[in-house]
């Protein structure tokens, strides 16, 4: 892992989101992709919201993680115990893949295109 790149947040309604987080947080939109996410400086690690269509970990907040290679990382990862829930596949901005830690809980692995 080079660095916990976002959490991911799911939401249903964006602009509501988006309204939320900077409105009431003081959180700054870094980028948008249209209705299906945007990502929010959150001091050190990007706050993602993400619309249905980018809600790869289901409808669950989830830490993300920046790797080099996901492929690899997620055989490593399974190695480790690691459960493969989404295989690694390419996005519209990174290839990810979605994981579960041994205790149940989801993460993410994604490496930019």
């Amino acid at each position: 892992m080079s660095k916990l790149g976002n959490v991911l947040i799911p939401v249903d309604d964006l602009d509501k989101a988006i309204a939320f987080y900077c409105d009431v947080l003081g959180l700054t939109v870094k980028f948008r992709d249209g209705d299906r996410f945007a990502a929010l400086d959150g001091g050190g690690a990007t706050v993602a919201l993400a619309a249905a269509g980018e809600q790869v970990a289901g409808a669950v907040t989830a830490p993300s993680y920046k790797v080099g290679d996901t492929a690899r990382a997620v055989r490593e990862l399974s190695e480790a115990g690691a459960e493969v829930v989404l295989g690694p596949e390419t996005g519209p901005h990174e290839t990810r893949a979605v994981l579960r830690d041994p205790s149940g809980n989801v993460f993410v692995l994604y490496s930019p295109l």
